[in-house]
């Protein structure tokens, strides 16, 4: 089973692949994208849950999102369709990174999606590139609440701790207007979705050649969550203006 069927089955019960739930995704969004007329851009949308529902808040906003999934935007497609906003949502599958759009957005974002360029600073370079004088980038990421262990650094990534991610971000001529961090509910849920999504279609379709390898992915993660970075990972979403626009 390929990584990006896997995440896809894993999200079934989450759509929204980070650790936030329905509410704050409302307000993240609502302190993004600011405009009734802004044009979105998510970068590494997936089945554009984030960009759906920014559609669904602002009638007057247009979308458009970047993914090199084929089957991620075949279902967000239906799923814009479902939500009546099909027509002001644009859907190009391709490497976020490489994206080359046709006009400035006056939101961009880009949550839990910085592996695709290289790290969080990069990401925020890539949104720049697109990003309308005096708009906002949403963007998402992980940092160490608590130090990690040695595995869970090796494994996961160099990540800083809250205030070195914010200082790293701020010296790059970023300010930030708005942040989340993800609770403790909301990080155990998502996992708890991730881990059990994956499970229950392992075990509803015992006679799919991928049905095992599934499984025993969902233990693996759930193992690794529980033993390995539980109760040393954070997740940070951040509306980031630039000090001064460029």
């Amino acid at each position: 089973m390929d990584r990006q069927t896997r995440s896809l089955l894993a999200h079934a019960d989450h759509p929204i692949a980070a650790p936030l739930d329905d509410d704050s995704v409302g307000r993240l969004l609502t302190r993004a994208v600011v405009r009734d007329d802004a044009r979105v851009l998510d970068l590494g949308c997936g089945s554009a849950a984030w960009l759906i529902r920014a559609l669904g808040q602002r009638p007057g906003v247009t979308a458009a999102g970047v993914d090199v999934s084929a089957e991620a935007l075949e279902r967000a497609r239906r799923a814009a369709e479902e939500a009546g906003v099909d027509g002001r949502l644009t859907l190009h599958r391709g490497e976020a990174a490489a994206f080359e759009a046709p006009h400035p957005f006056e939101a961009v974002l880009s949550v839990g999606a910085t592996h695709a360029f290289g790290g969080l600073l990069p990401t925020l370079d890539a949104a720049l590139r697109h990003l309308a004088p005096g708009g906002t980038v949403l963007v998402g990421d992980a940092y160490w609440e608590r130090e990690p262990s040695r595995w869970a650094r090796e494994t996961l990534g160099e990540y800083e701790d809250l205030a070195g991610t914010v200082e790293k971000v701020t010296a790059e001529g970023w300010t930030p207007v708005y942040a989340h961090l993800s609770t403790r509910h909301e990080l155990d849920d998502y996992e708890w979705n991730w881990t059990g999504s994956l499970s229950r279609w392992a075990l509803d379709h015992p006679e799919h050649p991928d049905s095992a390898e599934a499984l025993r992915a969902a233990a693996r993660h759930r193992d690794e969550w529980l033993h390995g970075y539980r109760e040393s990972f954070g997740f940070v979403c951040m509306a980031l203006r630039r000090t001064t626009d460029t």
